[in-house]
């Protein structure tokens, strides 16, 4: 579930000044406090991060990060992705302690209290930026829907459901069968 903690409009620098110990993303300004993620939903995460870090790393093809880690789009939006890839070509809004622009792509596992968030509004997020490619990966269906931005509007590029394979515009050769995935 996501909670939505403030009404004072948030930016990066007042998200620095915050030392509790919780997870928080700001949307549009505004600070919401994430549940730390179900076992289950690490498990995803963590296959999925792994089969892309290897394909990346053998291929050279740039850098891998997951949640948490800190995107900062603008001051007024930042968020934790579960998974990030960022191309070689790139690297330089790898910062020390968060990504300072936008990724090439990024991953969001969906579970029922984040769908809403997930599915509309950082969807939309991602797309003003201009993060290229956006997974929603929703592991209680055991679905993948992997979208690209085209002429700034996301359509999808491929979609997986319990069978079949997902494969990305980004890193092209990269081909994920969900069963490796959804495995535990």
């Amino acid at each position: 579930m996501v909670i939505t903690t403030e009404h004072k409009k948030m930016t990066y620098a007042d998200y620095l000044k915050i030392d509790d110990n919780k997870r928080y993303e700001i949307l549009e300004g505004e600070l919401k406090m994430i549940p730390a993620p179900s076992t289950g939903h690490q498990s995803v995460s963590r296959n999925l991060e792994f089969l892309i870090w290897s394909f990346v790393k053998e291929k050279g093809k740039g850098k891998v990060f997951y949640a948490p880690i800190d995107v900062v789009l603008d001051v007024d939006q930042v968020l934790q992705p579960d998974v990030v890839f960022i191309r070689g070509k790139n690297q330089n809004i790898i910062g020390k302690n968060a990504i300072q622009g936008t990724p090439d792509l990024v991953i969001e596992i969906v579970s029922p209290s984040s769908a809403f968030c997930d599915t509309v509004e950082k969807k939309e997020i991602y797309r003003k930026y201009g993060v290229m490619e956006y997974w929603l990966v929703f592991p209680d269906e055991k679905v993948i829907e992997v979208f690209t931005l085209e002429k700034e509007e996301y359509i999808e590029f491929c979609r997986s459901k319990k069978t079949g394979r997902v494969k990305s515009k980004i890193l092209m050769g990269l081909e994920i069968d969900p069963k490796e995935v959804f495995e535990t």
